[in-house]
């Protein structure tokens, strides 16, 4: 951990649309990032550019480099990238963002026969690593203006302190993070965001998200 407690996040994809606007995000509130792509040039560059406490690496090395790993790479990539961190990303939190979108009917959900992406993470990561769903339904336009997401970020996990963490950091990126239970209701999010995805179309705004009634402010 940084001396002020603050976990190293790395972002895998964190050259993409969504993980991008999340570093921008989390280094504007004091966050350690490492930009991590499949190239090490492309991610130190991109780097160099957010500035600040942004270093870039390969894949590989920026998750050896942090303490919790956001996995934000599209579904084509996503056991390719499980599989190529699985040694180094033991012992710590791994947090699957990724949306089993299928080409080209994205608007329609189509979960994998394991139910859920998350619950593919976790079993090809294994138990030595706690793995959290989260950051499905977060729109990146908000997020590059340098502005929190309007909406609510369902967090999942099997782990309740991997659970609080990540809960924590969604509260920086967007309105509050939600304690959405046990990995297995990953599902829920993973499936809503090709909801979302529609609606976005139909209605013609650039990230519809959501948001849960009824909780007191402190909820979070």
């Amino acid at each position: 951990m940084v001396e002020n407690s603050r976990p190293i996040i790395a972002i895998l994809g964190g050259t993409g649309d969504l993980g991008s606007g999340l570093a921008k995000r989390w280094l504007a509130s004091g966050y350690s990032v490492v930009i991590g792509s499949r190239s090490a040039e492309k991610a130190q560059a991109f780097a160099a550019e957010l500035g600040g406490n942004a270093t870039g690496k390969d894949n590989v090395e920026a998750a050896r480099a942090a303490d919790v790993i956001i996995l934000a790479v599209p579904f084509s990539n996503h056991e390719a990238s499980l599989r190529e961190v699985r040694d180094v990303v033991q012992g710590k939190i791994v947090v699957d963002a990724a949306v089993p979108l299928v080409p080209p009917k994205v608007s329609t959900v189509q979960l994998p026969p394991e139910g859920s992406a998350a619950q593919i993470a976790q079993n090809l990561l294994g138990d030595g690593v706690r793995v959290v769903s989260a950051f499905h339904n977060v729109g990146a336009s908000k997020l590059h203006e340098g502005k929190r997401a309007e909406c609510d970020v369902l967090v999942f996990s099997n782990d309740k302190e991997a659970r609080e963490l990540v809960i924590g950091l969604a509260d920086v990126v967007a309105t509050r993070g939600v304690d959405g239970g046990m990995l297995a209701n990953s599902a829920a999010a993973e499936a809503l965001t090709s909801v979302l995805i529609g609606i976005n179309r139909k209605y013609k705004v650039p990230g519809a998200g959501i948001r849960i009634t009824g909780l007191p402010s402190s909820a979070a």
